[in-house]
C-alpha cells in the first residue's frame, strides 16, 4: 500500500468504484450520485486548496480510497474523513489515518483532529478508538437511510492525547 497525493489520473477509478457503490454510499451517508466530471472537479479543487491535505490510498497504482484533512489553521484543527472502496480488512485504513495524524500534529502543528462516523459503522469506530480517538457526543438522527434514522458519532483526538 502507498499513500500518494491525489491526482487526476485517479478520477476514472474513483468514478468506477466510488460512492455510487451501495455500501460505500451507506457508510458515507451519501444520497448523491456522481459523474466523472464531478470527480475531476473535486480533484482539481483539492489540488489547489492549501488547507486540504489529501492522500490517495493505492496498491500497485490502483486507487483504493482516500484520506483527507480539511484544515482550519486559525484554530489549529482539522476535520478528517476516510473512505475505502476496496482493500477492507488489510490495515490500509489504519495506516492511512496514522499518516494523516502524523502530518496533522508533527508537520502542520495542529492541536485537534475530529471526525463524524455513523453509529452502524462498527469497523470504523473500532479503528478510530484503537488509534486514540475519543467519542465527544452524538448528532441524534443525523442520517436518514432507507426510512430509518441513525446517529452520527463525533470523535476527536488531540495532540496532547497519549497516542
Amino acid at each position: 500500500m502507498e499513500l500518494v497525493p491525489l491526482r487526476q489520473e485517479f478520477a476514472q477509478q474513483m468514478f468506477a468504484g466510488g460512492p455510487d457503490d451501495a455500501e460505500v454510499m451507506r457508510l458515507t451517508g451519501s444520497h448523491q450520485t456522481f459523474e466523472l466530471a464531478d470527480y475531476e472537479a473535486y480533484i482539481e479543487r483539492t489540488l489547489n486548496d492549501p488547507n486540504r491535505y489529501t492522500r490517495a490510498i493505492t496498491e500497485d497504482g490502483r486507487f483504493l480510497g482516500e484520506v483527507v484533512l480539511t484544515i482550519n489553521p486559525h484554530n489549529r484543527s482539522a476535520g478528517m474523513r476516510i473512505f475505502l472502496q476496496d482493500g477492507f480488512g488489510k490495515g490500509y485504513g489504519t495506516a492511512a489515518i496514522k499518516h494523516v495524524l502524523d502530518h496533522a500534529f508533527n508537520v502542520r502543528n495542529l492541536h485537534r483532529v475530529d471526525l463524524e462516523v455513523y453509529e452502524f459503522n462498527e469497523r470504523a469506530i473500532h479503528v478510530y478508538r484503537k488509534l486514540g480517538f475519543r467519542e465527544e457526543g452524538r448528532l441524534r438522527d443525523a442520517l436518514l437511510w432507507e426510512g430509518e434514522f441513525y446517529d452520527a458519532i463525533v470523535m476527536s483526538i488531540l495532540s496532547t492525547d497519549n497516542i
